[in-house]
């Protein structure tokens, strides 16, 4: 199999799978090292293909028309209900931000779109890997929502400043 035909399956599996696949398991299906398919995800990202890396493997970037940035607040045992209640009405958490006062703007990617990237993150926050990133700000945080349309915002805003979670931006 030749390079080209490699990185033509490679974004067609990546397309069609419902879970992020790792660097690893890719590596073992075409029988190559996982540096080389790094590198071939940089050459199809170079080829205009909107991979994502994320910590579960690679996704390809689904379109989704407008986006929101907004300021919520919860505790660590509310995180589990705060991200289901933004998948759950179409919503991709984009990323989680954090203005510190000392560090400045700090900001991750998540790209969490449906319950069961909810549940892996979640996972992973528990095994103790980490802790969030709301946590050197006393709770307080930002995420940028992702959704096909300006309906499906405005529902997530309503959802979440139902649970208490949305804090008014002055």
């Amino acid at each position: 199999m030749t390079g080209s035909d490699r990185r033509e399956e490679i974004i067609q599996r990546v397309q069609k799978s419902g879970i992020p696949l790792s660097g690893s398991k890719l590596a073992a299906i075409y029988h190559v090292s996982r540096q080389v398919i790094v590198q071939d995800i940089a050459l199809l990202r170079a080829a205009g293909y909107d991979i994502i890396s994320t910590n579960r493997g690679y996704i390809l970037n689904t379109v989704k028309s407008v986006s929101r940035v907004f300021k919520v607040r919860h505790t660590d045992e509310q995180l589990y209900e705060e991200l289901c209640a933004i998948v759950d009405l179409g919503g991709m958490v984009k990323n989680v931000m954090v203005n510190h006062r000392v560090y400045g703007h700090i900001e991750a990617e998540l790209n969490i779109d449906s319950r069961r990237m909810v549940a892996e993150f979640i996972e992973d926050i528990q095994s103790g890997k980490s802790s969030p990133l709301k946590n050197i700000t006393s709770n307080y945080h930002y995420h940028k929502i992702l959704a096909d349309k300006e309906e499906t915002l405005n529902m997530i805003e309503d959802v979440l400043k139902d649970k208490g979670f949305l804090i008014e931006v002055r």
